[in-house]
């Protein structure tokens, strides 16, 4: 009953933004967490920042913040990780997920979105 659609990947220059989308349609839970997760090549998936979709609540990974930012827009269904100052290192598939309640860990997470790749050259 829930898709996520990731978009605005794409490849950026090092010390540049992106802004991804993460579309969501159909029902989702009750009161859902909504968050951004990454993952390159020979990795564990790693959390990059969480939304308490109701109340707007926002949580970053250390490496994440001040460069970071996880926005909601309700009217829309869609929420969006606004990246900046990015590094090479930030290089990855960028994945939406929802969970039922607060984690930062990917296995809490029971929906998912395909992922949009953002590269992020030197």
């Amino acid at each position: 009953q829930v898709q996520l659609v990731e978009s605005g990947g794409g490849l950026v220059q090092a010390g540049g933004s992106l802004r991804l989308s993460c579309a969501a349609s159909g029902r989702t839970f009750n009161n859902p967490f909504m968050g951004w997760f990454r993952q390159a090549p020979g990795k564990e998936r790693e959390f990059v920042a969480r939304i308490t979709w109701g109340t707007g609540s926002t949580y970053y990974a250390d490496s994440m913040k001040g460069r970071f930012i996880i926005s909601k827009d309700d009217a829309k269904n869609t929420v969006y990780l606004q990246m900046n100052s990015l590094k090479p290192e930030d290089t990855a598939v960028y994945y939406c997920a929802a969970a039922r309640g607060p984690s930062n860990n990917a296995q809490s997470y029971d929906y998912w979105g395909q992922g949009t790749q953002v590269t992020v050259s030197s």
